[in-house]
C-alpha cells in the first residue's frame, strides 16, 4: 500500500500482488471539507478465505470506529425458536455418567443450540450481569436426540447425547408439550452439518450477507458449489431464514390460536390422566390420601423451613415475599419435584410463607370446612369464655382427620410465631387478621362479608390463644 506524497488528495495505490485476494475500498475525491476529513478511506482486504481483515486507521480519532464482527450480533441469537420451563436432568458430562437429579429449567432453543436458565431469560440475563454466571449451553451440531422410555420412570422423557459425550433427559407430564419440543430440537439438529467446524464457515457467511458486500459473497459462491448438497443447503437455509420470520411467526400464531379454541378442559384431561392432580388447588382429603398421611407434604417442608430460619424475622407472614419466585416454587411442587427449601433461589422466607397462604387459599374446601363455618361462628358469639372454648374444641374434634390434624400442625407452629412476638412484631391478633380469611370462609358470601371477617379473625385467634386446650 502506498500513500500519494500530494497531502490535499490522498489517494491509495492498491498492490498489484494482492489483488487476486479481492478488495473493497472507498475513496475520497476531496479532503478538504469539514464532512469528508470525517471520512477517512478504509481499505478492507480478504486476505484468507472466510477472515476479513480490520482497516487500517490513518487518523487517531478512528480508532473508536466499530469494526464488522462488533456491529454484527452472533448468528445464535438473532435465531430463538423455542422456550419455556421443562424438567431437566443431565445423566453425564464429557462421557462421565453423572446422578440422575431433575430440576425445573427454562430452556431457550436457537439454531444451533439449547440454553438451560434457573428461570425465564430475562431474569436470568439479568443475573449474568450481576454474577457473571452465564447459562449451561448445549451444542446441538451432530447431537443425537432420541425417545428414552428406559432411562426414566417418569413419561414423556427424551434422551439429547452431543458429540462432547454430554447427555441430558427432557421431560414434561403434558403431551402436546413435550412432543412440539422434541420435534422443535429435532428439525434443529437435522439443518445442522453434521461437521461442527463448518459452522465458522457459516457464521462468516451471515456477516458477508448482512454487511450488504457484494463483492465478498461472490468471492464465496464458488466456495459453496463445491460443498456437499446437504451442507449447501443448510448453509442457504441459515442466510434465508432470517427473510423468513415473519411468515413463521404468523404459521405459529395461527396453529396457537386454533389450539387454544379447541382446547380440552382441564377435567377432561385429568379424566383421561394426561395431567395428573396437582399439589395446589387440589381438595385436602384427595391430596392427604395420595400421600398416604393426613397432613400434606408441602405444608409441612413449609413450616419446617420457617421454624429453622425465619422465627425471628420482622413480619414473618404478614410481609409478602416476591410473586414470581413463589409462583415458580409452586410450578415445581405441582411438578411433583423432590422440594429443597433450603435451596439459594428460596432464600427468601417470605417465599415460602407466601407459597404457604396461597397453598391454603388454593383450597377448593378451605381449612375449616364449609358445612362447619355457621357452627364455628355460632361458638365464637358465645358470652362465657369457657363455653367459647369448649364449643370450639368439640367442633374441631368432629372434622375430618385431614381437617384436624393439619389444623394442629398450623395453629401449633403458629404459636411459635407468637412466643417470637418481642422480635418478629406479630401477635395473636396480628396472625388472626393473616390466617382468619384464609382458613375460614362461607360457601356462599353474601352482604355480611364484614361480619364473617370480624368472627373469622376471632376464631383463628381463639384457636392460638387457647391453643393447648382446645387441641390436647
Amino acid at each position: 500500500m502506498q500513500k500519494s506524497t500530494n497531502s490535499d488528495t490522498p489517494v491509495e495505490t492498491l498492490n498489484p500482488t494482492r489483488q487476486g485476494t479481492g478488495a473493497v475500498q472507498m475513496r475520497i475525491k476531496n479532503a478538504n471539507s469539514h464532512h469528508d476529513r470525517l471520512s477517512q478511506s478504509k481499505s478492507m482486504i480478504l486476505t484468507d478465505v472466510g477472515k476479513v481483515t480490520e482497516p487500517i486507521s490513518r487518523h487517531r480519532r478512528n480508532h473508536s470506529q466499530h469494526v464488522l464482527k462488533d456491529v454484527i450480533p452472533p448468528l445464535e441469537q438473532l435465531m430463538v425458536e423455542k422456550e419455556g420451563y421443562l424438567q431437566k436432568a443431565k445423566i453425564a458430562d464429557g462421557g462421565k455418567k453423572l446422578r440422575k437429579n431433575w430440576s425445573t429449567s427454562w430452556i431457550v432453543l436457537s439454531s444451533r443450540k439449547i440454553e438451560f436458565y434457573k428461570e425465564s431469560k430475562q431474569q436470568a440475563l439479568s443475573n449474568v450481569v450481576k454474577t457473571g454466571n452465564k447459562p449451561e449451553s448445549v451444542d446441538l451440531c451432530g447431537a443425537h436426540i432420541e425417545w428414552a422410555k428406559e432411562k426414566s420412570s417418569r413419561k414423556n422423557v427424551f434422551q439429547i447425547t452431543t458429540l462432547s459425550g454430554n447427555e441430558f433427559l427432557l421431560q414434561s407430564d403434558i403431551d402436546f408439550i413435550i412432543l412440539d419440543w422434541f420435534h422443535a430440537i429435532k428439525n434443529a439438529i437435522d439443518r445442522l452439518p453434521k461437521d461442527p467446524s463448518s459452522h465458522s464457515r457459516n457464521l462468516e457467511l451471515f456477516k458477508i450477507q448482512r454487511s450488504s458486500s457484494t463483492e465478498l459473497l461472490g468471492h464465496y459462491d464458488s466456495d459453496i458449489k463445491e460443498q456437499k448438497p446437504e451442507h449447501r443447503k443448510s448453509l442457504m437455509f441459515r442466510l434465508h431464514h432470517s427473510a423468513s420470520d415473519t411468515s413463521d411467526k404468523n404459521r405459529v400464531k395461527s396453529r396457537l390460536k386454533k389450539f387454544i379454541t379447541r382446547r380440552p378442559s382441564l377435567k377432561t384431561l385429568q379424566e383421561k390422566g394426561l395431567i395428573k392432580d396437582q399439589i395446589f388447588g387440589s381438595h385436602l382429603h384427595t391430596l392427604c390420601e395420595r400421600e398416604n398421611s393426613t397432613v400434606p407434604r408441602f405444608v409441612k417442608q413449609c413450616i419446617e423451613a420457617v421454624e429453622k430460619r425465619g422465627l425471628d424475622v420482622d413480619g414473618i407472614y404478614r410481609v409478602s415475599g416476591n410473586l414470581a419466585t413463589i409462583q415458580k416454587l409452586r410450578f415445581i411442587v405441582n411438578q411433583e419435584e423432590k422440594l429443597n427449601l433450603d435451596d439459594s433461589q428460596w432464600e427468601d422466607i417470605h417465599v415460602v410463607t407466601g407459597a404457604l397462604k396461597m397453598f391454603f387459599r388454593d383450597l377448593p374446601e378451605p381449612l375449616f370446612p364449609y358445612s362447619f363455618f355457621e357452627q364455628f361462628v355460632e361458638a365464637i358469639k358465645k358470652q362465657d369464655n369457657n363455653t367459647r372454648i369448649e364449643a370450639i374444641k368439640s367442633l374441631v374434634q368432629k372434622l375430618p382427620p385431614p381437617n384436624r390434624d393439619t389444623m394442629k400442625v398450623l395453629f401449633g407452629h403458629l404459636t411459635k410465631i407468637v412466643a417470637r412476638a418481642s422480635k418478629n412484631l406479630m401477635s395473636t391478633q396480628s396472625l388472626g387478621i393473616v390466617f382468619g380469611p384464609t382458613l375460614l370462609r362461607a360457601e356462599n358470601e353474601s352482604g355480611n362479608m364484614a361480619v364473617h371477617m370480624v368472627y373469622q379473625n376471632q376464631i383463628a385467634e381463639l384457636m392460638l390463644s387457647e391453643y393447648d386446650r382446645i387441641f390436647s
